[in-house]
């Protein structure tokens, strides 16, 4: 397989189609994706289940997706912070739905997906709502919850650097869920400050491998902020 470098944010989301299922990487604002998720909003897919940490923050990135109405479902572990209103605001007029997993096992769903396992036993919910409906086992005097894989039609995450050929490099907490996502897709789409020539970067430091990676495009660092979180 061969990473291609596109032109524009648009051109890197090209064809995403509507009802798709979207890997949306990010912790918060950290790592997010936003110049793809802009163009994404721009391409126009709808119905879209997205698959993150968060359900947004303020106006921009996830948040904007959804307050774009093109968000049918989202799977997440925090859907509520104090600058979730879009999210807030959506899910109680009915207009979006929601599946809550918690945080490792949101990660482990995906890593699974990525690695062909048709599913796992985790401890995480049991006697809780979220293992409601759920098989479950006793393994060892201990009881668990049959968890299965999460895979996406596309992922779009971030990373700091990248060679031509798809090799990623993340910074800091930026990295979150970009590395498993990138597994777990069958259209891998990086957005990165900086693209170099192979052989610049130590391999030891490639966390992503460009195997994984379909479509790559710079876009300048956007560190932004929320201002005027509701509560």
């Amino acid at each position: 397989m061969t990473t291609t470098i596109a032109a524009t944010t648009d051109e890197a989301v090209a064809g995403v189609e509507d009802g798709s299922t979207v890997l949306v990487g990010g912790f918060g604002l950290a790592g997010m994706p936003f110049d793809l998720i802009d163009a994404l909003i721009r391409q126009g897919a709808r119905d879209l289940t997205v698959v993150s940490n968060n359900a947004g923050n303020g106006d921009v990135g996830l948040a904007a997706l959804l307050k774009a109405g093109r968000v049918r479902k989202v799977i997440c572990s925090f859907p509520r912070q104090s600058d979730s209103y879009v999210f807030d605001e959506l899910y109680r007029a009915g207009r979006v739905e929601l599946e809550v997993v918690p945080q490792g096992t949101l990660a482990e769903r995906m890593r699974a997906g990525g690695a062909g396992i048709g599913g796992f036993y985790s401890p995480v919910g049991v006697g809780t709502p979220l293992a409601a409906g759920k098989e479950t086992r006793e393994i060892d005097g201990r009881t668990y919850v049959l968890e299965f894989p999460i895979t996406g039609d596309v992922a779009l995450i971030s990373a700091h650097r990248a060679d031509t050929l798809g090799n990623l490099v993340y910074r800091k907490t930026a990295r979150n869920f970009g590395p498993v996502m990138a597994t777990a897709a069958a259209t891998v789409v990086a957005q990165v400050t900086e693209i170099v020539e192979p052989g610049t970067i130590d391999p030891e430091t490639v966390v992503t491998p460009g195997i994984f990676v379909d479509r790559l495009v710079r876009a300048e660092a956007r560190r932004l902020t929320v201002e005027g979180a509701r509560r």
